[in-house]
């Protein structure tokens, strides 16, 4: 097989792998011909943001989709009926570093199905990032998907080549993992989490370390700097949005992971009988992000984001309709208007439509003089969605409009606009 036709198949494999952050990406659907990768026009280019917020784009393809398990919810599973190819490891070397010499991309994501054993992948994985660093040259961004039935010595050793490093955790329960991915451990994912998150943080100490003594020489070799990331898989199973989102907190606080990715379920060729027939509605993936962005950044709690409306009770899912703030702020209307010249900071985040930058922004201007409406629009807030939560010096909501039974419908055939905003 020549390498672009490898490059067709193993980019358009890769596609379901969200733990690489892409933007402007097609409907991920292998049911449809036609299309390379995840982002048009495609030829496996992605887009990923680095810690600084670069957007960057990526190489993004897999060693080879031959895989030996039988993940039911993954296409590349070993009774798929799909075209299979194999790269080498000068090929894919090979492929990055002219994509990078002609400008296409910054950096490569690399992942793969398993073949022969966990060891030799993760080898074969290692060797591309070895000699594209040491052979190569190449200072670009590198993303590898670890293997976490692999030795501690190839992870070790995958460390200090990638800039980050991720292993998936597939689905948010230990039951629904082995029902669906027989051959995958929960308990194997989460030590090599788990030593993933030794080597990142040892890193980052000896940098504190090093600064302190003022010595360069102190600090380790570099490990995975951009940390660890991880997807889940949404709508394989049965989990409902509040057990998708403890199991994300529980990742972020146990391994310090700098991201958890959220992939709705994608309907595959020859599906097994144990998945669903649809796909779960793509706004159910994106309101997860948002929901989890509220529990990292917000000091929400996991009940509050979903509770019923009016009942203050949880159902375990998001609002499909709202976006968890807003529905957040609508289920507790008693708690508004927010007088922005004397509320605290974690009070003015919990107004729809302010985010984390114009919180502070708001709390700093108040020291030098009285917030007034006017205000809010300089600052580009968005007046529509947050003229019913505020109140400045010179503005007060109308009392009956935000305590009427039809204030959400002001919201809810605006989804659109909502998603933009937040």
């Amino acid at each position: 097989m020549d390498i672009l036709s490898k490059l067709e198949i193993l980019a358009d494999a890769a596609k379901y792998d969200a733990s690489c952050a892409s933007s402007g990406t097609e409907a991920r659907n292998s049911l449809k011909s036609g299309g390379i990768g995840s982002t048009d026009p495609g030829m496996g280019i992605c887009h990923s943001y680095t810690p600084d917020g670069r957007c960057i784009s990526l190489l993004k393809i897999l060693l080879t989709n031959f895989c030996l398990y039988e993940c039911a919810y993954c296409v590349n599973r070993t009774s798929s009926n799909v075209p299979r190819a194999r790269f080498t490891v000068d090929e894919v070397a090979t492929l990055t570093m002219e994509f990078y010499k002609r400008n296409y991309i910054e950096g490569l994501f690399l992942s793969s199905g398993i073949f022969k054993n966990a060891d030799y992948t993760m080898e074969q994985v290692v060797a591309v990032a070895r000699k594209l660093r040491l052979e190569h040259r190449f200072n670009g961004y590198i993303h590898l998907k670890t293997i976490p039935e692999a030795s501690p010595e190839l992870l070790a050793e995958a460390g200090l080549y990638a800039d980050r490093l991720s292993i998936n955790v597939e689905l948010p329960t230990e039951k629904s993992l082995n029902r669906l991915a027989p051959e995958k451990n929960a308990r194997s994912i989460t030590r090599s989490m788990a030593r993933l998150g030794s080597g990142i943080e040892e890193y980052k100490e000896s940098k504190k370390h090093a600064r302190k003594q003022g010595n360069k020489k102190l600090v380790a070799p570099k490990f995975s700097p951009s940390g660890q990331s991880t997807q889940m898989i949404i709508g394989a199973d049965d989990s409902n949005d509040s057990a998708v989102l403890r199991k994300a907190n529980q990742l972020y606080q146990s391994f310090k992971m700098k991201r958890v990715y959220y992939s709705a379920f994608s309907p595959i060729p020859d599906s097994s009988s144990q998945l669903p027939l649809q796909a779960p509605p793509l706004v159910r993936e994106h309101r997860l992000y948002q929901a989890d962005w509220l529990l990292r950044f917000y000091g929400f709690g996991i009940d509050e984001l979903t509770e019923t409306a009016n009942t203050n009770k949880t159902t375990g899912m998001l609002s499909l309709d709202l976006d968890p703030k807003l529905a957040w702020a609508i289920n507790h209307r008693e708690q508004f208007p927010i007088d922005l010249n004397k509320a605290d900071y974690e009070r003015v985040l919990r107004v729809p439509g302010i985010g984390v930058i114009n919180a502070r922004r708001l709390i700093s201007q108040r020291k030098v003089r009285a917030i007034r409406y006017q205000d809010l629009s300089k600052l580009r807030l968005p007046l529509e969605k947050i003229k019913y939560f505020v109140q400045t010096i010179d503005y007060r909501p109308d009392s009956v409009r935000l305590e009427s039974a039809n204030f959400a419908r002001l919201f809810v055939n605006n989804t659109d606009q909502q998603m933009s905003l937040f």
